[in-house]
């Protein structure tokens, strides 16, 4: 099983970019998927997080109104759209997979997969 999180780079302040995380091995439909970040010296965050087909997504307060999840269970990614970034994005981003929504939250020991980071550095 494999989560591959891909599309970070190097951007400056107020552009878009838009993360992909590839599950293989596994049927992401079956799972609710969410976004977390580290930055350099901090904590491991959670982003965003939607529920089995779509219906429900949460993000955090720092990143609402800029960030939005999607699924393409089709293709087995999720997405990350990310809008107007800031310097204090830069992180590295990495996606995860739980059979329950509720589990993709900071700091849980519930969720069943995580993937290899991809990173996001933000130029002022």
């Amino acid at each position: 099983v494999q989560l591959q999180a891909s599309g970070g780079g190097l951007v400056q302040a107020g552009d878009s970019l838009r993360l992909s995380c590839e599950a293989s091995g596994l049927s992401v439909s079956l799972y609710a998927v969410g976004w977390f970040r580290q930055a350099p010296g901090k904590e491991r965050e959670f982003v965003c997080r939607v529920s089995q087909g779509g219906s429900r997504a949460a993000s955090a307060d720092s990143v609402k109104d800029r960030f939005t999840i999607s699924r393409d269970d089709a293709k087995n990614t999720v997405y990350l759209h990310m809008n107007t970034l800031k310097p204090e994005d830069t992180a590295v981003y990495y996606c995860a997979a739980a059979l329950y929504s509720s589990a993709l939250y900071s700091g849980s020991n519930a969720i069943d997969y995580w993937g290899k980071g991809t990173l996001v550095t933000v130029s002022s």
